[in-house]
């Protein structure tokens, strides 16, 4: 299959060598040319614009930051829906608001473009591995066309519902994922200012009913001091302000993501938002007198 791939970060780059393995050509654009040297090595075509890479492609899938991209590379001048014609599948795989997927399909959908939100969980790892959990929202006919190539970059692929479907699910699993490391990074703080070793309630907790996948992994790389990003701050704190956006248009209470997003605000205000998002430990640390 001929495909497109917008988007070549840290996620988008290895997701895009799954495809190539794979067998599929390759049609490439890039803000960042330099990211697309990876991939001609693997034998993808490179392009002037995302509307070129349209012209190529059956699908086309991008990988950005946030919605303003998303609308940019597919609805703006120059962008897929430019080089797009009737029959064309795109999938979004980037975590923005749902109503902005819901927009963006409702206008593909009027040019006789089919549209796919499917945001991702498993971080740059997830993508290295081929082990992403993916999220979808759309029209069965085009998930079914999709799916062999979701399979090639995830392990877990689900169709939610319609359009926005995929970006609720996606929000959903920020708001658990963003308090289970705020809970992780309290208990941790919490054991270490009492005089308790926090590797040997780690240890306790794992047998419990207290036990997770955030503290299993993500509490062993706290304990570790391993702050290397494979999911920064300031990106969990965009999807945690795309979940407070949604709650308040739909009047939601939402106490536990509302203290988390704060918590995410003030760690890109002090200058820890290129870190992971688990240097949360080193906020509440900071507030309580020390690393």
């Amino acid at each position: 299959m001929d495909i497109g791939f917008v988007g070549l970060g840290l996620m988008g780059r290895p997701m895009a060598l799954h495809l190539a393995k794979a067998g599929h050509a390759l049609h490439l654009w890039a803000r960042r040319p330099a990211s697309l040297e990876p991939l001609r090595e693997a034998g993808a075509r490179t392009h002037a614009s995302a509307a070129e890479v349209a012209r190529h492609a059956q699908v086309v899938f991008t990988m950005v930051a946030d919605a303003p991209d998303v609308e940019q590379v597919v609805l703006g001048a120059g962008g897929i829906a430019e080089g797009g014609r009737p029959g064309l599948t795109v999938v979004d795989m980037s975590t923005i608001n749902p109503d902005a997927a819901r927009r963006i399909a409702a206008q593909l959908a009027a040019g006789g473009m089919a549209f796919l939100d499917a945001p991702v969980s498993g971080g740059e790892i997830g993508a290295i591995n081929a082990t992403l959990t993916i999220m979808v929202g759309g029209e069965p006919a085009a998930f079914a066309q999709v799916l062999p190539l979701f399979e090639k970059m995830g392990k877990s692929v689900t169709l939610i519902g319609p359009s926005g479907a995929g970006q609720v699910a996606k929000a959903c699993n920020q708001i658990l994922t963003g308090v289970g490391v705020a809970a992780v990074a309290e208990a941790f703080n919490f054991a270490r200012r009492s005089g308790v070793d926090p590797a040997r309630v780690r240890e306790a907790l794992l047998g419990g009913f207290a036990y997770s996948r955030i503290l299993e992994n993500h509490g062993q790389r706290m304990l570790d001091r391993n702050f290397k990003p494979g999911f920064k701050a300031w990106m969990h704190q965009k999807d945690m302000r795309i979940v407070m956006e949604e709650a308040h248009r739909l009047g939601l209470m939402l106490p536990s993501a509302a203290a988390t997003a704060q918590m995410f605000n003030a760690m890109v205000g002090s200058g820890l938002g290129e870190e992971d998002s688990i240097a949360l430990l080193r906020l509440l640390e900071r507030m309580s007198g020390g690393e």
